[in-house]
């Protein structure tokens, strides 16, 4: 059997990810890597993958199966998976939240129109955290969800302390709050607020000579980003956080108490956990395996755009499912 085509659409820690693990996946090849860059700025782990300016890409449609978006959910998803939707069959992460309905349909129209399958919000949250809400959610209809994520880096909180005017460097980590964990674990389905199940800690090199005063209150007063969090500033110097912060970890879990019995006196508490040392290796292993999915999809002539809700499990997988039934069931 042929290997699954792939692209890399963008070429930053989330790229080199998913380059890793093509690698990893004996049925995938690595076509090449696309880039607004200078190609000769870009170097991949395999020197012998070929790394080409984006333009190049829409020439490409005969030599590639599937493409993995690894842009920005801001401002280059939005736009990229729409328009290379027509072209092929596209796998991205974007990750708003509140905009996914709109990215959906925007991305649905698109690739109904070039016959492609598109697969969006694929990572961990949303992706595989989406998958179970809603699958204890089926299981524990009476009951309620909770969603805690780190200890971990946030690159788009981390990004937003950097844009700060004396800001050099600097990291934000998001941290459960210890006691509301523990109420939800309990089964007493706490109403908790976002303070309540969350902080925030930073780690910010200042320029020489900037007020830190005011760099730490911007910081704890930005909307959407630290205003409704207890969180805490420190700075420290450039060594420091290259030493203690170069890393990019991540993780949460998600929480369902819910109740049975003939007078709901039955409590049920379905956990799920990820602990990851690289958040962006970890949600480029889960773009791979659904670019297998999507692969798959289109060798059954479906299109359009897909969640992660609208895969069976066994498509992720490379092995037979004849094989599955007999060492996994």
């Amino acid at each position: 059997m042929k290997p699954i085509r792939i692209g890399i659409l963008g070429y930053g820690n989330l790229g080199r990810g998913v380059e890793l693990s093509v690698r990893q996946n004996p049925d995938m090849e690595l076509v090449g890597v696309f880039t607004r860059r200078d190609p000769s700025q870009v170097a991949l782990v395999d020197s012998a993958v070929p790394v080409y300016l984006l333009d190049k890409l829409e020439t490409m449609t005969n030599e590639i199966d599937v493409v993995i978006m690894c842009g920005g959910s801001a401002t280059d998803l939005p736009v990229q998976t729409p328009k290379y939707a027509k072209l092929f069959h596209v796998v991205d992460s974007f990750d708003t939240h509140a905009n996914i309905p709109e990215h959906f349909a925007k991305v649905d129209q698109s690739a109904k129109e070039g016959g492609k399958v598109a697969m969006i919000s694929i990572g961990w949250d949303p992706g595989l955290f989406s998958l179970n809400r809603m699958m204890a959610e089926a299981v524990l209809p009476q009951g309620k969800n909770y969603t805690f994520w780190g200890k971990g880096v946030s690159q788009g909180h981390s990004d937003a302390i950097r844009r700060i005017e004396g800001v050099l460097d600097g990291k934000q980590y998001t941290i459960p709050v210890e006691a509301a964990l523990e109420a939800v674990r309990g089964g007493s389905n706490p109403e908790l607020t976002t303070r309540q199940k969350h902080r925030r800690e930073c780690f910010v090199v200042a320029a020489e000579g900037a007020d830190q005063a005011r760099i730490e209150q911007q910081i704890k007063n930005m909307p959407k980003y630290f205003s409704d969090y207890d969180t805490t500033v420190h700075f420290i110097s450039q060594e420091e956080l290259k030493k203690n912060h170069s890393g990019i970890p991540h993780g949460g879990r998600v929480i369902h108490t819910g109740k049975t019995g003939v007078n709901g006196e039955h409590t049920h508490v379905m956990e799920y956990s990820i602990r990851l040392d690289s958040n962006p290796e970890f949600t480029a292993s889960v773009l791979v395996a659904y670019a297998r999915a999507a692969y798959r999809l289109a060798q059954e002539q479906a299109t359009g755009a897909k969640t992660i809700f609208d895969v069976a499990p066994a498509y992720l997988s490379a092995k037979p499912v004849e094989e599955l039934r007999a060492t996994l069931l």
